[in-house]
């Protein structure tokens, strides 16, 4: 019987030692390719005129865009109705991307469950589009400000919105369910969320699409900010 429970150790230890150099050599590839910067394309429309904000709540990033421009009037798309607060003067729309079990059963850190880590780290979940209406943006550590060319912006739209999940008429697919505050709102979504493609790696890969300066690779928000601090540093 002591045998048996020696090698059940032994098998858990090396279980567990698997796991842990998994992290570890997670977290140091996503630490180098997030450092690798991928540089903004060159474009023939140089004039930088409209504002996009990269907002990170810690974890996340949302990609922040003007409500309407020359180039898109997205309340056509993203109704402000369909919010709480029903307000429609805002001036900014932020939109991210991210697996549903998250978005919608983990409001806070403490309220994760396994099922849903699990789901959502091995590509078993669905996704979601979270969409949040702002007033004002405030530029700080988490919420970095980048000028953009025309070109660029509309690059960018059809970035997000090839995210979206759409129903028979083509109308965005709104996700009836509790939201963060009185401004925000859920719509179903595209691809799945996975280990290997976070949330900030949409994020990431929507500033590539639009030619703009992105990381390699990064499943976490601070390499998209280090890219642009890093920016602001030299200048």
């Amino acid at each position: 019987m002591g045998n048996i429970w020696f090698r059940l150790v032994v098998v858990l230890g090396k279980i567990l030692a698997g796991i842990v150099l998994f992290v570890v050599f997670y977290l140091l590839i996503d630490f180098i390719l997030s450092h690798i910067t991928v540089a903004e394309k060159e474009n023939s429309n140089t004039v930088k005129h409209i504002d996009v904000y990269l907002y990170s709540n810690g974890v996340h990033t949302d990609i922040v865009v003007p409500l309407r421009s020359a180039e898109i009037d997205w309340t056509t798309q993203i109704d402000p109705l369909h919010t709480e607060a029903q307000r429609t003067d805002m001036e900014f729309l932020a939109v991210g991307w991210g697996d549903k079990g998250f978005y919608l059963e983990t409001p806070e850190w403490s309220d994760l469950k396994p099922s849903v880590a699990f789901k959502a780290a091995f590509y078993l979940g669905s996704t979601a589009m979270h969409t949040t209406f702002y007033k004002k943006m405030y530029e700080s550590d988490h919420c970095i400000k980048v000028k953009i060319t025309t070109d660029q912006y509309r690059a960018l739209i059809t970035y997000i919105q090839a995210s979206f999940d759409r129903d028979s008429n083509g109308n965005y697919i709104l996700i009836t369910a509790p939201t963060y505050g009185k401004n925000d709102s859920f719509y179903e979504a595209k691809r799945t969320y996975g280990l290997f493609y976070t949330c900030n790696t949409w994020a990431n890969n929507a500033l590539k699409a639009a030619g703009m300066k992105a990381c390699f690779w990064t499943a976490f928000d601070r390499g998209i900010l280090y890219q642009y601090r890093k920016e602001v540093v030299v200048n």
